[in-house]
């Protein structure tokens, strides 16, 4: 006797790009206020960066007065750099990031 048993239903969803959320480039600016080794811990902690990456990220801003972080969707691009502005802020340092469209 054959063990019967129901197959289940498959259903396929197409994704569309509704869906999905915007993605934003996050950047770094340069100020003469906030220490160096800060601004690799903000990276680190907050932006996910490896420390050599934030070095790289964080010499780049302090020669050229910006540098790009990473590109992440709108919603966790806010939530990093209001983290780190607030960070910042209670350590009493004028460190800025700002986003922009993908």
């Amino acid at each position: 006797m054959m063990n019967a048993h129901a197959i289940p239903e498959i259903h396929i969803l197409e994704e569309t790009e509704a869906e999905f959320e915007a993605l934003y480039r996050i950047l770094i600016h340069n100020d003469n206020v906030t220490p160096m080794d800060f601004v690799v811990h903000v990276l680190t902690t907050i932006f996910f960066l490896g420390t050599p990456n934030a070095m790289d990220i964080m010499l780049k801003a302090h020669i050229t007065g910006t540098a790009y972080v990473q590109t992440v969707s709108k919603s966790e691009a806010e939530k990093r750099v209001n983290k780190a502005h607030s960070l910042a802020d209670t350590q009493g340092y004028p460190l800025q990031f700002s986003m922009e469209p993908e």
